[in-house]
């Protein structure tokens, strides 16, 4: 597998040079070790942690096993030896020295939780998704930070030089963005992600939940792809299953603590009765989210029940991917009104609102930003900067004095 350039490369060097211990956390899949490897090479001395054996007798004897492993450490998939980080803090206590530790987890609930118990003002955490389109094409980026920030680039995003086109979105919204799946043929795609998510249930799901049933869980992650880009309604969803409410809610909250699922929160910063208080959710993956709905090839998204929820969720991971390298990570909200307007994401930053829409067409016109209109006059005392209509045309161009249309492939 050739390897891509991470964005987050230079911040994750950085915070190495600077905290004693820095940890990678993400879902499985996406790089973490790939990275850490490709840019420390030999620097640190790896172990890869097992949720049956006890490696190097490390939660046994924590202390010991890091006498016996002298040096500077990259621990993998540390959830499966959670003794080793009070160990970790006594160490570090002894001696401030940056770089010591490096940590990658892939459970969310069970890492942080005993990092930021044991490791507080001692880690940097790093949040690592799968390769963004920028990331895999090595194309250069900047515009989304220029737009937030009044940069130069804001009407006149960056010219196109390549010398032949993109490939069609939906080839892009198929494969998904876990490295992992990008030099693989289309036909190997559904072998791939088959054995993600059997060893994903059968391996994670055990042991980051007390879940008896896994092929009922499996049902629910199925059915929990297909409301990505929605609000969820718990109730629903357990009376399709047979479950109650609460479990509906447990089980989801399994899916964000193993990063596979996001949660947008509402924009109420002013407390309209009329806005929903309802969160979205976004599923991690569109290459997965594809495969979950048994769709075959990517001209099958055209048309299908669910194009418009798997285009929106392709748009919402990618923006989140490109943001989660930035030094500031904005705030991620949706909006929609009583009456049914809606935004898809809004950005926050230094105290100005970004407001992003959504559509698969590749020639909007001024109507499809009707969400955006509405967010503006719902609150017109808030600073909201000029909006992004994300589509499939192939130049961005103005279609309202506020709102410009931006193809796809120029995002980064």
């Amino acid at each position: 597998m050739n390897y891509r350039k991470r964005a987050i490369e230079s911040t994750l060097a950085s915070l190495c040079r600077h905290f004693p211990v820095v940890a990678v956390l993400g879902a499985r899949q996406v790089g973490k070790s790939t990275l850490v490897k490709h840019l420390f090479g030999d620097e640190y001395r790896m172990v890869v942690f097992d949720p049956v054996q006890d490696v190097g007798q490390a939660r046994a004897e924590p202390d010991l096993f890091l006498d016996n492993h002298p040096g500077k450490l990259f621990l993998d998939e540390v959830q499966y030896a959670p003794e080793l980080l009070a160990a970790i803090k006594r160490k570090v206590d002894r001696s401030r020295e940056p770089g010591q530790f490096i940590l990658s987890g892939s459970q969310n609930l069970s890492v942080i939780k005993n990092i930021s118990e044991s490791l507080a003002g001692r880690v940097a955490i790093v949040e690592l998704h799968g390769l963004s389109w920028q990331e895999f094409t090595a194309s250069p980026s900047g515009f989304l930070l220029d737009w937030v920030s009044g940069g130069p680039r804001i009407d006149n995003p960056r010219p196109r030089t390549e010398e032949r086109e993109p490939p069609p979105w939906y080839d892009a919204i198929f494969r998904g963005g876990m490295p992992g799946t990008l030099d693989l043929p289309e036909t190997l795609l559904p072998r791939f992600f088959s054995s993600y998510v059997q060893t994903y249930v059968e391996r994670d799901i055990r042991t980051v939940a007390d879940i008896g049933n896994l092929q009922l869980f499996s049902r629910f992650f199925r059915l929990l792809s297909a409301l990505s880009a929605t609000e969820m309604n718990a109730s629903q969803v357990g009376r399709d299953l047979d479950i109650d409410r609460r479990t509906a809610l447990a089980w989801k909250n399994v899916l964000e603590a193993t990063y596979q699922w996001t949660e947008i929160p509402a924009f109420s910063r002013n407390p309209l009765k009329r806005i929903s208080g309802k969160s979205k959710g976004v599923f991690s993956d569109t290459g997965m989210l594809c495969h979950l709905q048994r769709i075959t090839s990517p001209d099958m998204i055209a048309g299908h029940p669910l194009q418009g929820r798997i285009i929106e969720t392709w748009v919402m991971t990618e923006i989140l991917k490109i943001c989660s390298a930035w030094n500031t990570i904005p705030g991620f909200y949706h909006y929609r009104s009583a009456g049914g307007a809606e935004v898809d994401l809004i950005l926050e930053l230094n105290g100005r609102l970004f407001p992003i829409e959504v559509k698969s067409k590749a020639h909007p016109s001024k109507k499809d930003a009707g969400g955006i209109k509405s967010f503006r006059e719902a609150f017109p005392k808030e600073a909201v900067g000029n909006g992004l209509l994300i589509c499939a045309a192939s130049q961005p161009y103005r279609i309202a004095a506020d709102v410009l249309a931006l193809p796809w492939h120029m995002l980064a």
